[in-house]
């Protein structure tokens, strides 16, 4: 089958950017500052949310974590700084074929987008590290779209900032459960879990994946039919 795509829509963290648990480290390094103790029953309460809603806007996350929006917004300028630190020493590389597999959806016509649940300085810092600031046609964060994931603003956006026609021209791809709602409930055609980030495949398809493919690589060769 063939699928009349125009937009592509992708996740970094996980999908696109290896994680290797930077997430978690950053994270940890966040609590700490506000006083949770890592090993403590609160720590792992948290962490175990952090984990199910991977690809949430992460400000939105430490809202529910801590309630307060002073205390919010301390924890997210904690683990920015933390996951800052660890991109700069080196802790972050593309996953394997992604570059080539952006490279190829581009080539077939098609326009791409990296979305992501970070901040717009989180975001730049690790498309610099990667030397991916031209990579694709877009870049967009939560707060350049209204709300991030799992509502479907990131990806209605990107259709609005490209010119693209109709949401069923439209590929979402996520390694999250999260990208999978903000793809189906965008509307998109292709709705397109990977294997290589946080969730399974029948988190993916419970929470709306059309596909599972082993990673992003695979994408363009499902697009094309």
């Amino acid at each position: 089958m063939s699928y009349d795509i125009r937009l592509v829509v992708l996740d970094m963290a996980g999908t696109t950017v290896a994680d290797d648990g930077l997430v978690e480290r950053a994270f940890q390094a966040a609590a700490g500052s506000l006083g949770v103790e890592a090993g403590s029953p609160e720590h792992a309460r948290m962490l175990d949310h952090v984990r199910a809603t991977m690809g949430e806007s992460k400000i939105s996350v430490f809202r529910h974590l801590f309630g307060e929006e002073e205390k919010a917004r301390r924890a997210n300028t904690a683990f920015e700084a933390a996951y800052h630190d660890l991109v700069d020493a080196g802790h972050c590389e593309a996953l394997p074929g992604a570059a080539e597999a952006i490279a190829e959806l581009r080539g077939q016509g098609r326009k791409v987008v990296l979305t992501t649940g970070f901040s717009r300085a989180t975001q730049d810092r690790i498309l610099t590290a990667l030397g991916w600031e031209s990579i694709a046609d877009l870049t967009l964060c939560p707060a350049e779209a209204g709300r991030g994931r799992p509502y479907p603003d990131l990806a209605l956006t990107a259709l609005l900032r490209t010119g693209t026609d109709a949401v069923r021209q439209v590929a979402v791809a996520g390694d999250t459960g999260y990208d999978m709602l903000t793809g189906s409930r965008a509307g998109a055609c292709v709705v397109a879990g990977v294997l290589t980030g946080a969730h399974g495949e029948e988190r993916l398809r419970a929470d709306g994946a059309t596909h599972v493919l082993a990673s992003v690589a695979g994408l363009p060769a499902l697009l094309a039919g």
